[in-house]
C-alpha cells in the first residue's frame, strides 16, 4: 500500500475521538492493541521507554526529554499526538518524521496482520485510527532499533492505547479539566485516568498538582510501590533576570526564560535556557529533567551538559511558536482553561502595552465559554473562525457562545481568510495570537508556509 491509500484507510477508521454524544458507546480498553501488539512481537517492550500522560504540557515534556537522551548519543523515538500539519509528525526517529515510504511499509505490515488477526477471530473488531498509529510507531521503533523511547498518551492514560508499554519511567504532567464527556466531570475521575499509567515499582515524575489531583496521583503511586518524585517538592527553580543586552535582542524571545534548577536533597545545580518561551515551558523542562536524572542513575550516561543542551535546543511548533514580527504573529494551541490561563499570564507579562488580535477557533467537545474569559478580555478585537473538521464548532456559533467577552469581534468562518484580515488591519506594533485548537494552529502554520513560499516566487503556483 502506497502513501496515499494508507492515510485514506486510516482515515476511513473514523474520527480519532468520539463526538461528545458517543462517549458513553465508544469502546475504550486494552483489548485491541494487545493482541495486536502480542501478534507482532511486542515491539512494545523492544526497547526502554518513558511514559508521559497528563491535561497540560505532555507534548512539550515529551519533546524535551526525548530532546536530551537525543543529545545524549541515544537513537531516539518520539510519539505524539495530534498532529499539526501532516501525520508523520506523530512517529519520529532521532528528531525527524517518518518518511511517507517507511510510514507506507509499517502501515502495510500491520494492516496485514489486523487482517490475519480479523479472518483467524482474534479480534473482535478492527482496531482504531489511534491504535494503528500507536501500533505502528512501536513497530517502527522497534524495527530502527532504538535506543530509547518516549510516549505521550493520547487521551486520560488508563485505557489509551499507549498503556501497553513496559516503561522504565512515568511522568504526570499537570491534571486539570478538558476532555470531560470522555474522562470524567471531577478532577478525582480525571486524576484517575492519568494514574492508571502507572506501574508496580516504576519512578513517577509527578508536576505540581491541584489538592485533588494530588491525593489521586500519590495515592495510586503508593499502593503501587512507584518511587515518586514530585517536582516542586524534589526541586527548586531560580529564574534569571532577563539582561539588557537579551532584552534588545532580535534573536531573544519575548517570554524567554532563563533559570537554575537546584535540587533539595544534594544541593546540586543546572542552568538552564529553554528553548520555548513562557514560564510553564520551565515546569515542562524540569519533568525532563527529573526524568532524564532517572535514567542516568539507572546507567544511562546522560551529563549536566547534555540535559542543559538537550532543553535549549528542543524544537516544538505550535507551542507560543512565533511566525515573524512587525506585527508579531504567534501559534498557540491553549485549548482548554488551563493552557488559557498561561497563555493569558503569557500576554499580561509580556504584551501588556500592546494591542492584541486573536484568531480563534474551537471544538465542540471544549470549554470554549471559560478559555474566552480568560483570554477575550485582553484583546482588541477577536476574529471567530473554524478548522477543517468535523468537530469544530461553526464560526456563527462560537460568536453566539463566547463573544460577549469581546471588546470587538468579526466573524469569518474560512481560518485563512481571517488571517489575512487581521494581518491587512493590524499594525506593526500589534501582536496576533492564534488559538483555541490545535486543528486550527496547524491549518494555518501549513498556510502561513505556503504564503512565504509564494511571496519569495510569485511564479510558483
Amino acid at each position: 500500500m502506497d502513501y496515499a491509500a494508507a492515510v485514506t484507510y486510516l482515515l476511513s477508521l473514523g474520527r480519532e475521538l468520539a463526538v461528545p454524544t458517543q462517549a458513553a458507546a465508544a469502546k475504550f480498553n486494552l483489548e485491541n492493541i494487545t493482541i495486536l501488539d502480542g501478534r507482532l512481537g511486542h515491539p512494545s517492550r523492544a526497547y526502554p521507554s518513558v511514559h508521559i500522560a497528563g491535561t497540560n504540557g505532555k507534548g512539550s515534556t515529551a519533546a524535551f526529554l526525548e530532546s536530551i537522551l537525543r543529545h545524549a548519543g541515544l537513537r531516539t523515538g518520539l510519539n505524539t499526538s495530534p498532529h499539526l500539519e501532516k501525520i508523520n509528525e506523530r512517529i519520529r526517529i532521532d528528531g525527524k518524521e517518518i518518511s511517507d515510504e517507511d510510514f507506507a511499509a509499517v502501515f502495510t505490515r500491520i494492516h496485514e496482520t489486523i487482517e490475519r488477526l480479523l479472518v483467524d477471530g482474534k479480534l473482535r473488531a478492527h482496531p482504531t485510527y489511534f491504535e494503528c498509529v500507536t501500533a505502528m510507531a512501536m513497530e517502527h521503533f522497534a524495527q530502527q532499533r532504538v535506543d530509547f523511547a518516549v510516549f505521550e498518551v493520547g487521551l486520560g492514560g488508563r485505557l489509551d492505547a499507549t498503556n501497553i508499554l513496559a516503561p522504565a519511567v512515568t511522568i504526570i504532567t499537570p491534571v486539570d479539566f478538558d476532555h470531560e464527556n470522555f474522562l470524567g466531570h471531577s478532577l478525582h475521575e480525571i486524576a484517575t485516568e492519568k494514574a492508571g499509567i502507572l506501574k508496580p515499582n516504576i519512578p513517577v515524575v509527578v508536576a505540581r498538582q491541584l489538592p485533588e489531583a494530588r491525593e489521586v496521583i500519590l495515592t495510586r503511586a503508593k499502593e503501587l510501590g512507584c518511587p515518586v518524585i514530585e517536582t516542586n517538592v524534589a526541586y527548586r527553580i531560580h529564574e534569571k533576570p532577563v539582561s539588557a543586552r537579551q532584552a534588545n535582542s532580535e534573536s531573544f524571545a519575548a517570554g524567554a526564560v532563563t533559570a537554575t534548577i537546584e535540587e533539595v536533597s544534594s544541593g546540586w545545580t543546572l542552568d538552564i535556557s529553554p528553548s520555548l518561551t513562557g514560564h510553564f515551558q520551565v515546569q515542562n523542562a524540569l519533568n525532563a529533567v527529573a526524568a532524564a536524572r532517572v535514567n542516568a542513575a539507572s546507567g544511562f550516561h546522560i551529563t549536566d551538559d547534555v540535559i542543559a543542551s538537550g532543553i535549549s535546543n528542543t524544537v516544538w511548533p505550535g507551542r507560543l511558536e512565533k511566525l515573524q514580527a512587525h506585527p508579531d504573529v504567534y501559534l498557540d494551541g491553549a485549548h482548554n482553561p488551563a493552557a488559557a490561563r498561561e497563555l493569558a499570564a503569557f500576554l499580561a507579562e509580556n504584551f501588556a502595552s500592546r494591542k492584541i488580535w486573536f484568531i480563534f477557533g474551537a471544538l465542540r467537545d471544549k470549554s470554549v465559554d471559560e478559555v474566552a474569559g480568560w483570554l477575550f478580555p485582553l484583546a482588541i478585537e477577536v476574529v471567530f473562525t473554524e478548522p477543517r473538521t468535523p468537530r469544530a464548532i461553526s464560526a456563527p456559533q462560537l460568536a453566539e457562545i463566547a463573544g460577549y467577552h469581546a471588546r470587538h469581534s468579526e466573524t469569518i468562518a474560512d481560518a485563512e481568510k481571517a488571517l489575512d484580515h487581521v494581518l491587512a488591519n493590524a499594525q506593526p506594533e500589534d501582536a496576533i495570537f492564534i488559538c483555541g485548537s490545535l486543528y486550527l494552529v496547524g491549518q494555518l502554520r501549513a498556510y502561513w508556509k505556503n504564503r512565504a513560499r509564494v511571496a519569495a516566487n510569485p511564479k510558483t503556483p
